[in-house]
């Protein structure tokens, strides 16, 4: 805390609502089986002080802050500052403060000053929820229920609803469920009390985690299905008013098609949709009878849909997902019962959201643990967890950090017995060859590949180890060695799968008040909040071994290519900012030296293959799945161009992706989409046919990216 005297205006507002004793609440952070994972300890002091000390701890990593922070009369904060470490260790030191209408901050990775023409509150780039809940007291007291947020930006709330709750000693209180809206790329939502100022009473992140107060545990399952009902409502909007149906015939007229088997552009083609498949693919300018809708690609490039093979779905995700030509994701982790249901509604056109496949999660139980999916023990509970994902479809099965080892072998045959593909992270105390001994199909993450070369029996690698010992020793890792060449061949010969998910680590070599590399192309098109955090480094990296862990970084970028010119099958996945980092992943493919066209093949084909959908999706013909991409540019030629999206075919939907940005606060890469033309009633019911110059006197063209949808 900055040490200067309590402002005069602060002083008189403390007189003026009488002066009170110092209050401690302390908030419970719990996964779904209410096991305890961290804490909030919030000490409200008599001088008006508020003291924060916050811990977090998940599959062996998690914030620790502690934070302090004034208000001034407007309920805005006027001083603040926390220290600690971020999820992955990097060092926290930021301060801000407000001293009339100046405003000055500085963290790690950035600093700035404002002259306020009104009052703005300050959004930290690393707190905890308290800040939260000063911000809804603050909202609550605003003439219009927004504040102007620093650096910039605008908070608003929205009440969704209110519930009773008890707790164990039979106290009641009403709190209400709101949805902040203004910071990221989609709405939180909290549980606050009520009142003239309400406060944070609950975070529920359902499937996730919780955090409220201690002694109210009850209440979560009651507010949980509250909060997931009301979310729906809010998604089933969005869904309606973003995702435009293409009822009946339609055809994707003048489009150069994406061969995804030759990694080739063929000639100018016609597609048929029907129904969300394909019907018909015939050369451009052929006869089109009696089609409903006709979508004029212009020469545009047009892939099959993208996949994403290293996601954690989640309700909001997808709209991310759906506008830069993700139409399919494989999960790699989740809550069993959260991702049920938004299968059920993806299915059931509820969700703007791609198609998932998805992958059962096996987890040991420790300290270590990641909480999803199912905890194990012993074989038989290994078996039972895979008996439920098998027959729920599930084709594969991921193994993580802490799995026991000494049934790992038993563990993947039963999978394979039920017809299940087994990857994942390799256990603590295997190195990845034992993985392939055990049986695995594919490994999970560049640096679990790499780790291969380094650890021990002894080796811990379910805590910071797993990220720090491949940017320590990478670097000296001699690729044309014996044991590399060994190591490679095995997994060529097996037909092992590798999901590096390069974008994801380029954290190791991230240095604060950067933009890391796989944010660069697209930093500047996202929200200024959003942006701002692209550049916090997330890893302590000490000062001596910057350039050591650029060059481990570096080096697992050209392993990628070595393996993949060794024939080892390569897949694009991201664990990170969905959709976007996807164009970013194939990037760094063509970096490791695979050709624009080559990391095209990556995303489509390759997707397919091992998510085992290859007979309804990864390339454009007859009978598959009408998931189209149309993009602008060359992709082929320049991998930049995969972001120029400028529509998105999937289940039967159009979707325009400049419509989705602007709900988001995104810039789009495309501010023109191809418009949908649909044929008259009379044209369409007469059987009239329209030439593939089309008959535009018997057409009525709607524009998708002019038309306003409410």
């Amino acid at each position: 805390m900055l040490k200067r005297a309590l402002p005069l205006a602060l002083a008189a507002a403390l007189l003026a609502h009488g002066a009170h004793a110092a209050t401690t609440t302390t908030f419970l952070i719990l996964n779904e089986s209410n096991k305890q994972m961290g804490e909030q300890v919030v000490e409200r002091q008599d001088d008006g002080r508020t003291t924060v000390r916050f811990t977090y701890k998940n599959n062996g990593r998690g914030p620790e802050l502690t934070e302090q922070f004034r208000l001034g009369p407007d309920l805005l904060m006027t001083e603040y500052q926390v220290k600690g470490n971020s999820t992955f260790g990097a060092v926290v030191d930021e301060r801000f403060t407000r001293q009339g209408n100046v405003a000055e901050w500085t963290t790690t990775s950035d600093q700035g000053r404002a002259t306020l023409a009104a009052p703005a509150s300050y959004v930290p780039l690393n707190s905890s929820f308290e800040v939260v809940s000063a911000a809804i007291t603050a909202l609550a007291a605003s003439k219009d229920g927004k504040i102007a947020l620093l650096p910039t930006g605008t908070l608003s709330q929205t009440k969704l609803e209110t519930a009773q709750v008890t707790n164990a000693r039979g106290e009641k209180q009403t709190v209400q469920l709101l949805a902040l809206t203004g910071i990221g790329l989609s709405p939180s939502f909290y549980w606050a009390t009520t009142g003239d100022q309400p406060r944070l009473f609950a975070v529920i992140i359902p499937g996730a985690l919780s955090m409220l107060e201690q002694g109210w545990q009850d209440a979560i399952p009651d507010l949980s299905q509250r909060q997931k009902a009301a979310e729906a409502q809010m998604l089933t909007d969005v869904a309606t008013r973003l995702q435009h149906p293409l009822d009946g015939l339609s055809v994707v007229r003048n489009a150069r098609v994406f061969d995804s088997e030759k990694a080739t552009v063929g000639q100018p083609s016609d597609i048929y949709l029907l129904r969300g498949r394909i019907t018909a693919v015939l050369p451009a300018g052929s006869p089109t009878r009696a089609a409903k809708n006709i979508i004029d690609a212009g020469g545009r490039i047009v892939l099959p849909g993208l996949f994403d093979m290293h996601g954690h779905v989640d309700r909001w995700s997808g709209a991310l997902n759906i506008s830069t030509g993700v139409t399919s994701v494989r999960d790699m982790g989740n809550d069993n019962a959260q991702l049920q249901a938004m299968l059920d509604e993806t299915a059931a056109g509820k969700l703007l959201a791609p198609q998932v496949v998805p992958t059962g999660f096996l987890e040991g139980e420790s300290p270590y643990s990641a909480s999803g999916g199912f905890l194990v023990k012993d074989l038989e509970g290994a078996k039972n967890a895979i008996d439920w994902y098998a027959q729920r479809g599930y084709p594969q099965l991921k193994i993580y950090n802490s799995f026991p080892k000494d049934i790992l072998k038993d563990t993947v045959a039963y999978a394979h017995s039920r017809g299940m593909r087994v990857s994942g992270h390799v256990p603590a105390g295997l190195r990845a060859q034992q993985a392939l001994d055990a049986g695995y199909d594919e490994i999970q993450h560049i640096n679990q590949v790499m780790l291969n070369f380094f650890v021990k029996p002894d080796t811990e690698t379910r805590n910071l180890n797993r990220f720090v010992l491949p940017a320590e020793k990478v670097a000296d890792l001699d690729l044309n060695s014996k044991p590399v060449k060994d190591f490679v061949a095995q997994l060529a010969k097996k037909q092992i799968s590798i999901d590096p998910t390069l974008s994801a680590f380029a954290f190791l070599k991230q240095r604060d008040g950067d933009v890391n590399e796989p944010y660069a192309d697209f930093a500047d098109y996202m929200p200024p909040d959003v942006k701002r955090g692209f550049s916090v480094g997330t890893m302590k990296i000490p000062a001596d071994k910057v350039q050591r862990y650029e060059k481990s970084y570096a080096r697992m970028v050209d392993f990628v290519g070595v393996m993949y010119r060794a024939g080892v099958p390569i897949v694009a996945g991201t664990d990170d900012v969905p959709g976007f980092t996807l164009h970013s992943e194939l990037a760094l493919l063509v970096k490791a030296g695979l050709t624009p066209a080559q990391a095209l093949q990556v995303a489509t084909r390759n997707g397919a293959r091992y998510t085992r959908t290859s007979n309804d999706r990864g390339s454009i013909v007859p009978g598959k799945l009408a998931d189209l991409v149309l993009v602008d540019g060359d992709p082929t030629t320049d991998i930049r161009d995969v972001r120029k999206v400028s529509a998105v075919i999937t289940r039967g939907f159009i979707i325009y992706p400049n419509q989705i940005d602007a709900a988001l606060g995104i810039k789009s890469f495309v501010e023109t989409a191809p418009p949908v033309v649909q044929q008259s009633a009379l044209a369409a019911s007469s059987g009239q046919s329209v030439g593939g110059g089309g008959n535009d006197g018997a057409l009525q063209r709607i524009e998708g990216s002019a038309r306003k949808h409410d």
